[in-house]
């Protein structure tokens, strides 16, 4: 049974989940399972890649859920001559005036905030993007040989234009599996458009309040940690990022190796419990990290919705978002339009009850 005071921070993050949504509805038009995305992605201390064509009101929507946030916002507009120390900061000389020594001294670049919005992040050269990595996953950078503790709590959103390819350097899959959701913000219905015209073309300044303190957040985010998911929920999660990856062994060895059939035999995923469409249109499946990622968005769902448990049903609300850029599709998957989205799906109505 859980104890009354994660019973009252279970309403505490509830009530927060409802004034934040109502907050950012004074602003954003609908949107609602991308709003709820993103809070369950930052409660569970994670990070989300916005994937929407221009117009959509990406930036707009993060830098108000930073103000309803009481939080640090930083942008950083990534272009192909962006370097890692306009994103980490740099060390420069610094002459003291008392004593005319010189020294060096850190200078923080725009990585130093809560709320950092990476727009248009395939832009950068990788050399750039992976700047990012080590403050994602550590909390940190490291520069001139010391290493910089980040401002807890720490969130990278970062956008992607899926439709305008010319001059973009695709993240690689090693960067991808860093982001906990890939959310998909898609255009608006015919009322939904209408109201944004209405509210755009008005003389009319909107603002919000802060919901939640820094302090507050942190806390709730170590609540969202000790919500218990069953072993049938964890096992559920577990079977459904397994069942992502095909097990073909000689493949990975190459050539059809003894070796390398023992290990696809063995191995995540075996030809025996594997469906035949996995095999047919994925390359390469999910890796341990999204079994972790279902559990905690299940858990961080369950909270924002009131509730001390996890449920399977939790797990199939983020299964798209955790799922859809940890697997790689072939050829063939290609070629007959078969997308990823369309592999969960049917992975979760066919083969994990």
């Amino acid at each position: 049974m859980p104890e009354q005071d994660d019973i009252q921070a279970v309403n505490e993050l509830g009530e927060a989940y409802r004034a934040i949504t109502e907050q950012l509805g004074q602003v954003i038009v609908g949107q609602q399972q991308v709003i709820e995305e993103l809070l369950v992605a930052m409660f569970a201390r994670g990070h989300c890649l916005l994937v929407g064509v221009p117009g959509l009101a990406k930036t707009l929507l993060i830098r108000t859920l930073a103000e309803t946030l009481s939080l640090e916002f930083r942008r950083i507009q990534f272009t192909p001559d962006l370097m890692p120390s306009d994103i980490t900061g740099t060390e420069v000389i610094q002459e003291d005036r008392r004593s005319g020594t010189r020294e060096f001294r850190f200078l923080k670049g725009p990585i130093f905030g809560n709320v950092i919005l990476a727009d248009e992040i395939n832009r950068t050269p990788p050399k750039t993007q992976a700047a990012l990595l080590e403050a994602m996953q550590e909390g940190q950078i490291t520069a001139g040989g010391r290493r910089h503790e980040l401002a807890q709590p720490f969130f990278v959103l970062a956008t992607q234009n899926p439709i305008e390819h010319e001059g973009t350097y695709p993240l690689p899959e090693a960067q991808l599996d860093r982001f906990m959701f890939n959310t998909y913000v898609d255009y608006p219905d015919e009322d939904e458009e209408c109201d944004i015209v209405r509210r755009t073309t008005a003389d009319v300044t909107v603002s919000v309040a802060p919901t939640l303190s820094g302090e507050k957040i942190l806390a709730l985010q170590r609540t969202v940690r000790r919500v218990p998911a069953a072993e049938h929920v964890v096992r559920f999660a577990a079977r459904l990022t397994r069942l992502t990856r095909p097990g073909k062994g000689s493949e990975v060895r190459g050539q059809g190796s003894e070796r390398g059939e023992e290990r696809g035999e063995r191995g995540e995923g075996t030809k025996k419990d594997v469906p035949a469409f996995i095999r047919d249109y994925v390359s390469w499946g999910a890796g341990p990290r999204a079994s972790q990622y279902l559990t905690l968005g299940a858990k961080a769902r369950a909270v924002l919705h009131g509730r001390f448990h996890a449920t399977e049903d939790d797990v199939r609300e983020v299964a798209l978002p955790v799922l859809r850029h940890r697997i790689v599709t072939n050829f063939n998957a290609e070629a007959e339009g078969v997308k990823p989205d369309d592999i969960i799906r049917r992975l979760m109505e066919e083969h994990t009850v």
